[in-house]
């Protein structure tokens, strides 16, 4: 092969090689191993006592390796695909949710009735339905942009979308998913152009219901007024959150050290799911709490480099994608760990990539393969367009 063949070769070639975000990948890889280390920590108490200590890191290991291989079939996936299967997509978000509501199909667990038993597994059906849902906003923002961009009523179809879907969720009841979604799908619809004024306004509506929800709610009445005083029933309403305070403030600068922690000895209720992050704080101290915090800001942030860099180049179903899973990221974050340090009422959502949360961490696997799809288009989409311009 001649000189002149191979470099007109390379440029196809570099084409086809996928181009992966090592930036995000370190980055994915540094919290998933730290959930794991931290997971095993908080769990080796509970799990011991039924004769396996490491039952729990076992099933966070096979988690991440089914989410990873799902990144790598959400990789191969075209962004041009994902777009053009929205609506499928939505109304497959819509029956899932629909179907863990029909009693014998969805699983009932502490009285919240979000999941779905197949060959004997057990699959949350929001964590999913929600990606598939915020895919269609992203395709709307699209396709209705001028729509979006001149008035209310551009915004006002996919919002009742939003109130749809989240009923859904509210009906299982799952409050922290619905607000989770809400609140990504408002940022994504605000990126794509939508007036503040109105998204403010829209957002206000949305609060005002929410409040409404927990003031005629007595369960999310009972969750809300413990959150405001913990200590008023610090061993009935109260004890989860004053469990994990009392965590935290053991923590101190450096932590008590790795496995520990006192509160993890059937203290803290959940302690290697919703309350990990109190764990952490107890074990690493705050040297543990601003690393992590770090960590999720780092990835929040590349993502949204991501997102930005598809939007210059064109790309904007992919950037939306993009900007959609950096909201959810850092909004989940902020909640769970606003939670385990009592600045919010508790919401039941994991901390992404490190709770022990099997949809969760799926899900969110899958759906960072979808952020390194739309980086390497980015990227491919600046190899081309020198070549055009020389054609």
């Amino acid at each position: 092969m001649s000189a002149a063949t191979l470099a007109l070769a390379e440029p196809r070639l570099r084409d086809r090689a996928p181009a992966l975000d090592g930036i995000t990948i370190i980055l994915t890889v540094s919290i998933v191993l730290l959930g794991l280390i931290m997971v095993t920590s908080a769990s080796i108490t509970v799990a011991g006592r039924d004769g396996d200590p490491f039952f729990y890191l076992e099933r966070q290991l096979l988690l991440v390796l089914i989410g990873s291989a799902l990144a790598g079939v959400t990789f191969a996936i075209p962004s041009q695909k994902l777009e053009q299967w929205a609506l499928p997509l939505l109304l497959t978000a819509v029956a899932l949710l629909c179907i863990v509501l029909l009693p014998g199909l969805g699983h009932m667990v502490n009285g919240s009735r979000r999941w779905l038993r197949l060959a004997g597994l057990s699959f949350q059906a929001s964590e999913a339905a929600r990606v598939l849902t915020l895919i269609y906003i992203a395709s709307y923002a699209v396709r209705y942009e001028e729509a979006l961009r001149s008035g209310m009523s551009g915004l006002g179809r996919p919002l009742c979308l939003l109130a749809l879907i989240a009923l859904l969720l509210l009906l299982e009841p799952d409050f922290g998913a619905a607000s989770v979604l809400f609140i990504t799908g408002f940022g994504v619809l605000f990126l794509a152009g939508a007036r503040l004024r109105y998204v403010a306004a829209m957002l206000l509506a949305v609060v005002g219901s929410m409040v409404l929800l927990v003031i005629f709610s007595s369960y999310r009445l009972r969750r809300f007024t413990a959150f405001l005083d913990p200590w008023a029933d610090p061993f009935n309403s109260g004890f989860q959150l004053t469990q994990s305070l009392i965590a935290i403030g053991r923590g101190q600068w450096f932590g008590v050290g790795l496995g520990a922690s006192v509160q993890k000895l059937f203290y803290l209720p959940e302690a290697h799911t919703d309350f990990l992050f109190a764990v952490l704080a107890e074990e690493l101290g705050l040297v543990g709490v601003v690393l992590t915090l770090g960590l999720f800001l780092a990835l929040t942030w590349r993502v949204f480099v991501i997102s930005r860099r598809a939007c210059e180049a064109g790309l904007k179903f992919p950037s939306y994608l993009a900007a959609g899973f950096g909201l959810w990221l850092g909004v989940q974050a902020c909640i769970n760990i606003g939670v385990n340090m009592g600045v919010l009422p508790t919401k039941g959502l994991t901390l992404p990539l490190m709770s022990y949360g099997r949809s969760s961490l799926i899900v969110t696997l899958a759906w960072l393969g979808i952020v390194l799809r739309v980086h390497h288009e980015t990227v491919r989409a600046a190899r081309r367009a020198p070549r055009e311009l020389r054609a």
